[in-house]
């Protein structure tokens, strides 16, 4: 074994240490020192390790954290297009709960020669998960891309929308229409998005409405990214004395509406709420949701064009290309009555069926 990396090290112009380092996949090893020393392999006649093979040209793999969620389907559907294009085939792989783990899908695609990966709202994006599954990833030479949520420890390239930006404009939207507490509702605050909305958000309220004894951060309430998970928070936040509640997904807006009505309370008319990432058919809602756009298409089309370009052998360097989303208003936002909120059976006729209901 000394001799055979020993002629490695000559043939490729690199240390020992080096040609160990690629060969047993650790990072730390640049792309192209990595290729000298597999070409070097190939030169001497020494077969490959089967994790350090080429990389199947046909094969992408997308890591989505879940499919109930719309906006996942609608990510995953943009970029299979995206690399069917391409001549690539996508290969789906989704948690479930119960289910196989990212690591597991992730070992699972490069067993089965992926020539990169896209991984879509996963560990990347939770501050307190371990990062180096990354560079592991890194360590066996498989390029990825990493969508929606940056981390400073991860070397690759990042696809976001703009959090702080959707924040912006949903605060604005609704102080225009005249509401002055106004709640937010979103998952766990130890993912990245999470953390950008809560900054967006009570920047906004503050450069509206200064400091006048409020802190913003009384308005913001944690909870799962589901239907209950909003209108729980909505709950919460309603009993604050929120007239408006900007929710971190359509899931959760449409749960916040839900919390609205079995309070007697109309929406728009009492309460206005404002959702995220305006997925397939929440136009068609009661009421219509209004909401922020998540650039779905873009983000997903940007995120195959740089994974092909790493495939391609011209990675990008560690950065995140955000992208600026879009404010949609529809039937689900109104002038604040000045009477404040009331519990009138009568309203909750008027504002229509609970758009959840079977």
């Amino acid at each position: 074994m000394t001799a055979r990396l020993a002629d490695i090290a000559v043939q490729a112009g690199v240390s020992e240490a080096t040609v160990s380092r690629v060969l047993n996949g650790k990072p730390g090893v640049a792309a192209t020192t990595r290729e000298s020393v597999l070409a070097a392999l190939d030169v001497l006649g020494y077969e490959r390790p089967v994790k350090l093979r080429r990389r199947s040209e046909g094969l992408v793999g997308l890591i989505t954290p879940e499919l109930e969620n719309p906006i996942f389907p609608a990510f995953a559907q943009v970029i299979a297009q995206g690399l069917t294009r391409q001549g690539y085939t996508p290969v789906l792989a989704t948690q479930t709960p119960g289910g196989s783990t990212e690591d597991e899908l992730t070992e699972m695609l490069v067993d089965r020669g992926v020539a990169g990966i896209i991984f879509v709202s996963g560990l990347h994006a939770d501050t307190t998960a371990d990062t180096g599954r990354y560079e592991r990833l890194h360590g066996q030479g498989v390029p990825f891309v990493l969508v929606n949520g940056f981390s400073e420890g991860v070397r690759a390239p990042f696809v976001s929308p703009d959090d702080r930006a959707a924040m912006r404009l949903a605060v604005t939207h609704l102080v225009s229409l005249g509401h002055e507490r106004i709640g937010l509702a979103l998952g766990p605050e130890r993912f990245v998005p999470v953390q950008r909305k809560i900054e967006g958000f009570t920047r906004t309220v503050r450069e509206h409405f200064g400091t006048d004894g409020r802190d913003p951060a009384e308005f913001v309430q944690h909870s799962l990214y589901s239907l209950e998970g909003g209108q729980a928070a909505a709950s919460a936040l309603l009993e604050r004395g929120c007239t408006a509640v900007v929710c971190a997904s359509d899931m959760m807006a449409l749960g916040a509406i839900r919390a609205a009505r079995q309070r007697g309370l109309a929406v728009p008319g009492d309460v206005s709420v404002i959702g995220f990432d305006d997925s397939p058919l929440i136009a068609f809602t009661d009421p219509p949701l209004t909401t922020i756009r998540q650039p779905v298409t873009a983000m997903g089309q940007a995120a195959v064009r740089t994974l092909l370009e790493e495939i391609g052998g011209t990675p990008a360097p560690h950065s995140e290309f955000v992208f600026l989303p879009e404010l949609v208003v529809r039937g689900s936002t109104a002038s604040r009555r000045r009477s404040g909120p009331t519990a009138s059976a009568e309203r909750t006729t008027a504002g229509g069926q609970d758009p959840t209901a079977g």
